[in-house]
Parts: structure tokens; C-alpha cells; sequence
């Protein structure tokens, strides 16, 4: 078990405020946009097991902070020249990723994502909530990867084609494809597109409509709904993730 107080300020890269159970989590770097580097990567992972053993939260609601959801992006071949990974330094960056996600997919409320702008790094995240809202301005991108010169190993080799399809999952994921808030709601990608100032407040109506269902009805709903995705990342995980790791690190001297 796990106690509001005791991790509600624990973490530089989210902000949490609770009302009612119903959890807010804003994911953001000094106040602004989330930028992706190795501190949000530990923290995410650790924020989310905590939330999870909480049984005082009775709905999440994730978004992020600002004009954008998660940055910043990585031009491409940015990782290319970057193959001085050990296997000391990736250890860590392993065992978070393969907790990240389960630990997300283990929060047993439901969980309603806000991406809030354009998503460039780890839009997983936020596609895996149960009820998904994106602003007009959002946009979907996987910069870090393959187009950064990157194995997409850590779930989005699974996520993306899940959620895409296999054909248009793979060529989101080698080309950098970027997808604008309306051809995601077409690709059911999200559920609904929204001006940027109707996201929170329509989060948390959408909070208090689930709310008014028995409490067990909403945790055993979430554990029914990812159950299955929970069984295949836990399959896959591992394996994704030292591949990619495999492939930057330092060569030898000769």
C-alpha cells in the first residue's frame, strides 16, 4: 500500500493534486512541457507504482503541461554517433523500461489521458489510458526511435502496431510518420478532439460519470480491459529492450 502524502511530492517531473479520488497527474519539466531524459524515465516508473498502490485513487487522469504533451524531439540520426552504452549504464535504463508500462497497465482505476499538444517522445503513454482526449493542436510522433537511430524496443514495438494495425504501425514507427489530432481520432487512436481549454474540463466530467459506477465495477473493468495487453507486454518487454540497448553499444577497439 502506498499513501497520497508520502509520494505526492516525491517527483520533479509530475505535479499530482487529488479531489474526491479523482487523481490528477501533470507531467511537465520546471512548470512547462515534459522533457524526456533519464530523470522523467525513473520517475515515471516509480510514480506509477506508487499510484497504483494507492487504493484511495478511484480515477487517474494524466496530461501533460503547456503547448505540448512530451518533448523534446531528436532530429534524425540524432542517437546514431551516441554508442557508448555499457552494459553497467544501460542496466538501470532496462529495468525501469521493463516496469514503466506494467507498472502503468497495474493502476486497477481507470485512467483518462490528455495529450495536450504534440506527443514526440513516448506517446505510448498516454494512448494506453483508457479514454484518451487530444487537443486540436496535438500530434503524434515516435522521434526518438528508428528515425533517431534507435530500436524501438521498449513497447512501442508492440503498442503502435496494436493500436494501428500491423501495416500502418510499422511505417509510423520507420518512417518518424507524424499523425495531427484529427487522423488519430479517424485511426481510433483517441476518442475525442477538443480545444486545448476543454481537456481538463472534460476529463473530469468524464471522472465524474465514472464515478457513479460501484466502485469494484470501475477496478475490475480496468484489470478485464488490460489484462491482455498486460500478458504480451510482460512477453515482449524484456527481449524489445535488450535489442535496443544491444544495438548502441560501444563497439570494441580493435
Amino acid at each position: 500500500m502506498s499513501h497520497f502524502n508520502d509520494y505526492a511530492n516525491k517527483f520533479e517531473t509530475i505535479r499530482m493534486v487529488r479531489e474526491a479520488g479523482v487523481l490528477e497527474m501533470h507531467f511537465h519539466h520546471q512548470g512547462g512541457p515534459l522533457q524526456w531524459n533519464l530523470q522523467s524515465h525513473r520517475e515515471f516508473e516509480q510514480a506509477f507504482l506508487d499510484v497504483g498502490r494507492d487504493r484511495e485513487n478511484e480515477v487517474v487522469i494524466m496530461t501533460g503541461t503547456g503547448d505540448a504533451f512530451s518533448g523534446p524531439p531528436v532530429a534524425p540520426g540524432g542517437h546514431v554517433n551516441r554508442n557508448s552504452m555499457t552494459p553497467t549504464i544501460y542496466d538501470p535504463i532496462y529495468w525501469e523500461g521493463r516496469h514503466l508500462l506494467i507498472n502503468l497497465l497495474d493502476i486497477d482505476v481507470p485512467v483518462i489521458s490528455i495529450i495536450n499538444g504534440p506527443a514526440v517522445r513516448h506517446a505510448e503513454i498516454p494512448l494506453l489510458g483508457d479514454i484518451v482526449l487530444a487537443s486540436d493542436t496535438a500530434t503524434i510522433q515516435d522521434t526518438a526511435h528508428f528515425r533517431g537511430g534507435m530500436v524501438p524496443g521498449d513497447g512501442m514495438h508492440l503498442i503502435m502496431p496494436l493500436l494501428m494495425g500491423r501495416a500502418r504501425g510499422h511505417y509510423f514507427l520507420l518512417t518518424g510518420q507524424e499523425i495531427d489530432a484529427r487522423q488519430a481520432l479517424e485511426m481510433g487512436l483517441v476518442n475525442e478532439v477538443l480545444p486545448a481549454a476543454g481537456l481538463m474540463p472534460r476529463a473530469r466530467e468524464l471522472a465524474a460519470e465514472l464515478l457513479k459506477q460501484p466502485r469494484l465495477v470501475r477496478r475490475y473493468t480496468r484489470v478485464c480491459l488490460n489484462q491482455e495487453l498486460k500478458a504480451r507486454l510482460h512477453d515482449v518487454l524484456g527481449y524489445g529492450l535488450a535489442l535496443e540497448g544491444l544495438a548502441r553499444m560501444k563497439e570494441p577497439v580493435a
